[in-house]
């Protein structure tokens, strides 16, 4: 996976963490939580601030 795969990056973090509400998550979490899934494999640092907003907001519309 690549930050530019948003919706897959999602997928993953709601199957792995269930039971965690995205909307209340920080983005050092997120950050880190997104570099560490398995199949994850893209430069550490391009994950700013635009990726992690669309990645949570993704995450939350999976949570619904």
């Amino acid at each position: 996976m690549k930050w530019t795969d948003i919706t897959a990056i999602a997928e993953a973090l709601y199957d792995k963490y269930p039971d965690i509400d995205p909307a209340s998550i920080r983005f050092t979490d997120l950050h880190h939580w997104v570099v560490t899934l398995e199949g994850f494999d893209d430069d550490h640092k391009r994950g700013g601030e635009k990726i992690l907003e669309g990645i949570q907001q993704a995450w939350i519309d999976e949570a619904q």
